[in-house]
């Protein structure tokens, strides 16, 4: 409840009201009570003088006491009030309530030596006989100028306590009731005090959960109204910070989301506090199991954490090659301590070069390659030319042999030029595709009747399968034949005596696969992934006076048209080439 300002306000009035009421009440009661005491020692003290004077002469005759009941009693059915009647030596001689015979001797009462000493004796006590407070006045009896005795009125205090209670009962209920007023006044008064609090603390709560709020108006001139205005003028702030924030934090999560390369934050106790899409997927893991997790058992790895450490220990920068050998992948890696900006942090730069590092392989195996091409027809071409310098000249039909050898790898080289040229004319998009619609088995037909005679020749049954109704395919025949043509000189030349070669098509949605299978000497596994790039040879001991550039072509040539080119192979029992053509309209 005192977490409250209101009621912080209101129990401290509550109680200011309630200890100022119940002092009031208690002085006026005992002031009333007082009054009221007074107003009957008064009262009694005249009636105690009267009745004293009137008796008088009957006083001084001490054996009347029969007829000093009579008046006693007579006297208090006046007054309401019981009389005694006291000797001077303390004896009672006339007595209206009680019988005076059993009553001690009252010199020494309190009020009898007031009246002795001063001419009038008070005292409040509890009458032992009555069982009763009561109020006893006493004042002495003369008779011709010579004290005779003492006449005593007493009166309970029943009423005047009857009266002092019910005028505490009355102080009472007003300090409840002026007690409740003011609680009510209070809360009222902290209530529309307290508004403009509440308003701001709705204020900040909305502005720790969305941001900053809207503007609120003051609604007093007070200290509650300038707090309103500073509130304000903090909003405006914290607004257009916040909307800089957020195009600050726009520009750092576009870029973290479109980046290629992998980002991570680390703390200084090796735990991820930030990973983006990219690092996500090179490490094959999410946020939710990364972040708040220590880097060893988010990435598993232990190069990663050892370039970590290097770079905390250090405080430099540290860059690092890493190969995930099961994954085929080649990072660099890069560790920069972020003491400035984030101390104790460390940024993770992971770049991909697996593609890089492909492509230099893809480099150094053309050049390999193509020296290696180049060579055997140019040694060839020397070797020839020496012979006929040294003397073959002379010999007019060993130089004719010479001289066709020469035009023949003349030819070889001419061809491989022809084949390298065709080759990056079609990867540059330089060489135009006449589409048409044409039929599958139109397709195979063409390509199997100009290889037809050099299958027969070596020995192997060339056949053609294909179902009956097979969609049309938009294709560029001529290109489309030399794709066919090469895969089927290919099984041809790879296929021993007696193999079979299949020409297939079927339709797949909108696409129709083309094959071709054999039952040749197949491909290794580790080769296979490899045939369709240029200058490759599964086994350049076989494979006889090709360039490797026929599958290279075959494959920019099938994706010229929108299709793709794979290969499936058990070495030692054969090959299927497959590619896909769209049907027509299907573009």
């Amino acid at each position: 409840m005192f977490h409250s300002i209101r009621w912080r306000i209101a129990v401290p009035y509550l109680i200011l009201i309630l200890i100022v009421m119940g002092g009031a009440g208690v002085y006026i009661s005992n002031f009333i009570r007082q009054v009221q005491l007074q107003k009957l020692e008064d009262q009694l003290t005249a009636e105690a003088a009267l009745m004293s004077d009137f008796i008088s002469p009957i006083a001084a005759d001490y054996q009347k006491t029969d007829q000093l009941d009579a008046l006693a009693q007579r006297w208090s059915g006046y007054l309401h009030a019981r009389i005694t009647i006291i000797a001077p030596d303390g004896i009672v001689v006339g007595e209206s309530d009680e019988d005076r015979t059993q009553m001690e001797n009252h010199l020494n009462r309190p009020e009898i030596q007031g009246a002795l000493t001063t001419g009038k004796g008070l005292s409040i006590r509890f009458s032992q006989t009555l069982g009763l407070q009561m109020l006893y006045i006493a004042v002495p009896i003369i008779n011709d100028g010579k004290m005779v005795g003492f006449t005593r009125l007493a009166l309970p205090l029943e009423q005047v306590d009857s009266n002092v209670g019910e005028i505490q009962r009355t102080i009472i209920l007003s300090s409840l009731v002026a007690a409740a007023l003011s609680i009510l006044l209070a809360i009222i008064i902290t209530q529309f005090t307290t508004r403009p609090l509440r308003e701001l603390t709705r204020a900040a709560q909305r502005m720790s959960m969305k941001g900053p709020p809207e503007r609120l108006i003051p609604a007093t001139q007070d200290e509650v109204g300038q707090l309103t205005r500073a509130f304000n003028t903090m909003g405006v702030q914290l607004r257009e910070q916040f909307s800089d924030l957020d195009k600050e934090q726009g520009k750092l999560a576009a870029v973290l989301q479109q980046m290629t390369d992998g980002v991570l934050i680390v703390d200084d106790q090796g735990i991820v506090q930030l990973i983006n899409p990219a690092a996500e997927r090179m490490f094959s893991v999410t946020d939710s199991q990364t972040l708040g997790n220590s880097l060893a058992s988010a990435l598993r790895h232990h190069q990663i954490v050892d370039l970590w450490q290097h770079s905390r220990e250090t405080g430099e920068g540290y860059v690092d090659s890493i190969e995930f050998s099961t994954r085929h992948m080649f990072l660099q890696s890069v560790a920069i301590p972020l003491d400035k900006t984030l101390p104790g942090s460390t940024l993770l730069l992971f770049q991909d070069l697996t593609h890089l590092r492909h492509l230099e392989t893809v480099r150094r195996d053309f050049i390999s390659n193509i020296s290696h091409e180049l060579r055997t027809p140019l040694a060839a071409l020397k070797a020839l030319t020496e012979t006929l310098q040294e003397g073959a000249l002379e010999d007019p039909p060993a130089a004719r042999r010479f001289l066709s050898r020469i035009e023949t790898e003349v030819d070889s080289l001419n061809m491989m030029v022809q084949e390298l040229l065709e080759l990056s004319r079609i990867e540059s998009g330089k060489v135009p595709l006449q589409f048409q619609s044409i039929s599958p088995l139109d397709l195979l037909n063409i390509a199997a009747d100009r290889l037809r005679l050099q299958a027969e020749r070596a020995g192997l049954e060339l056949s053609i399968d294909l179902p009956e109704d097979l969609p049309k395919v938009l294709a560029d025949p001529t290109r489309l034949d030399q794709v066919i043509v090469n895969l089927l000189h290919n099984a041809i030349k790879f296929t021993p005596v007696g193999g079979n070669i299949v020409l297939s098509a079927k339709p797949e949605g909108d696409m129709v696969i083309f094959s071709v299978a054999d039952t040749g000497v197949g491909i290794s596994a580790e080769a296979l992934p490899r045939i369709f790039e240029r200058f490759y040879k599964t086994d350049r001991a076989r494979s006889g006076g090709g360039t490797g550039l026929g599958l290279s072509i075959a494959r920019h040539l099938v994706e010229a048209h929108g299709g793709r080119i794979w290969a499936e192979s058990l070495e030692g029992k054969g090959s299927t080439f497959y590619f896909t053509v769209p049907v027509t309209g299907s573009l």
